[in-house]
C-alpha cells in the first residue's frame, strides 16, 4: 500500500451527522483515527470519533487547527462553505475533489453537467425572477417542481406546481434564493446506484437499489431493484461515466428514473448515500469502509451482494419501533445517538436480509 494512509493516520471528517458517525466507524475498522468538524454542539459523530472541533465553517483559527491536525479531509455533506475548502485545501488534500462539489453544490450546474456528458436529465430552466418562471411553465409545462438551487435535501427547499396559476406563490416561497424548475418525469420506480473510485482509476459500484419516498424522505432501498439485468448493467456504466468525468476520489451516490425512454438522471451526490445503507449488511465491503479506502489510497473492496435486503429509514417516531425490531430475525439495526426525536429526522434504520441471491 505505498502512497497510500497507514493505519494509526487521522482521517479529517467535515459534518458530524449520521454519515460522519458511520465513515468513523468504518475508518476505525481499518485502524485509522477520524477527526470531526463540525459547527453544532454533540453531534451524532462525536460519540464514535476520536476527537471533535466545534466550530463555525467561518472560524479561520479553527479550520487550520483542524487541518493541522489530520493526514486527510473527507466530508458527509456538500454543502461546505467555499471559503472554508479554501482554507483547508491549502493545508490538506481533500477528497472528493472541488470540481464534484461545484457541480453537485448547484443543481443548475448539476444538470448541465450531467447533459454534457450525453446523460438524459428531466427539462429544466434556470429561475431568477417571477417572469423567469412564468416562461419556464410556459416551455417546460406542468406539473413541475420548483427548487432552491444550492442547499435543498429531504424535500426542503422545494415546492410543486400543479398549474401555471401557482406560480407567483411558489416564486414567493423561494424567498428570492436562485431557483431551477424541473418537469416532472413519467417514472415507473426510481433507483439508485452507489459506486466508487480511487486515485488509480478503479471503479466499484453496488448493485442498483430501488427506492421509495414519503414526504421527500428516503423511506425504504430494497435491493435488487426490479429492473432487467440489461438496464442493472446500464446503470452502472452511467454512474462510471460520473465518476471518471469528475476524476472523483470516494463514494458517490446518483438516482435515477427508470422511463419507458431508457434511464434519466435526477441528481448525484458526492459522499456516501442514505440509499447504500443496505450495503452495511448485504455486503462484506459497504460503502463507508469503501469511502475510506477510496479517499485513503487503498484498493477498493468487492462490492459483491450476497444477500438480498431493505433498508428501512426510521424517522421521528419510528425509533419507537426499535424494541419490536429487535425480537425480528435478520433484522440489523443502526441507531445515530440523537437524543431529540423530531417529525422529519432520521433517528436510524434497519436493514432487513431477505434472502441469498
Amino acid at each position: 500500500m505505498t502512497d497510500s494512509l497507514a493505519p494509526g493516520a487521522t482521517i479529517g471528517i467535515l459534518g458530524g451527522g449520521q454519515l460522519g458517525r458511520m465513515l468513523s466507524v468504518a475508518a476505525a475498522r481499518l485502524g485509522f483515527r477520524t477527526h470531526i468538524f463540525e459547527p453544532g454542539a454533540n453531534p451524532p459523530a462525536g460519540q464514535v470519533c476520536d476527537t471533535v472541533t466545534t466550530a463555525p465553517y467561518e472560524d479561520k483559527a479553527a479550520l487550520l487547527a483542524f487541518a493541522d491536525a489530520v493526514d486527510l479531509i473527507t466530508f458527509e455533506f456538500e454543502n461546505i462553505p467555499t471559503t472554508a475548502l479554501d482554507i483547508l485545501e491549502s493545508h490538506r488534500p481533500i477528497h472528493p475533489n472541488r470540481e464534484a462539489l461545484r457541480v453537485s453544490q448547484d443543481r443548475l450546474v448539476e444538470k448541465e453537467f450531467l447533459q454534457s456528458l450525453g446523460l438524459a436529465t428531466a427539462p429544466f430552466a434556470a429561475v431568477d425572477s417571477l417572469a423567469n418562471l412564468n416562461n419556464a411553465i410556459a416551455r417546460i409545462g406542468t406539473p413541475a417542481i420548483l427548487k432552491t438551487r444550492r442547499f435543498g435535501y429531504d424535500g426542503k427547499g422545494q415546492v410543486r406546481i400543479k398549474t401555471p396559476g401557482e406560480a407567483e406563490t411558489a416564486y414567493a416561497s423561494m424567498a428570492d434564493a436562485p431557483s431551477i424548475l424541473e418537469g416532472f418525469v413519467d417514472f415507473s420506480r426510481e433507483i439508485s446506484v452507489i459506486g466508487a473510485r480511487n486515485s488509480d482509476g478503479a471503479v466499484s459500484c453496488f448493485d442498483p437499489g430501488e427506492n421509495i419516498h414519503n414526504d421527500g424522505i428516503l423511506h425504504t432501498t430494497t435491493v435488487p431493484a426490479q429492473i432487467s439485468n440489461a438496464l442493472r448493467t446500464d446503470a452502472v456504466l452511467l454512474a462510471g461515466r460520473i465518476l471518471n468525468a469528475l476524476d472523483y476520489v470516494g463514494v458517490l451516490g446518483v438516482e435515477l428514473f427508470v422511463t419507458d425512454s431508457g434511464l434519466i438522471v435526477n441528481e448525484i451526490a458526492p459522499r456516501v448515500h442514505n440509499s447504500g445503507h443496505w450495503t452495511q449488511n448485504g455486503c462484506v465491503i459497504d460503502q463507508f469502509e469503501q469511502h475510506i479506502r477510496a479517499v485513503s489510497g487503498w484498493p477498493l473492496g468487492d462490492g459483491q451482494r450476497h444477500s438480498d435486503v431493505e433498508m428501512l429509514n426510521l424517522i421521528g417516531e419510528d425509533i419507537t419501533m426499535v424494541p419490536a425490531l429487535a425480537k425480528e430475525r435478520n433484522a440489523a439495526i443502526h441507531l445515530y445517538g440523537k437524543a431529540d426525536v423530531k417529525p422529519g429526522r432520521k433517528m436510524g434504520h434497519v436493514n432487513r436480509l431477505l434472502s441469498k441471491p
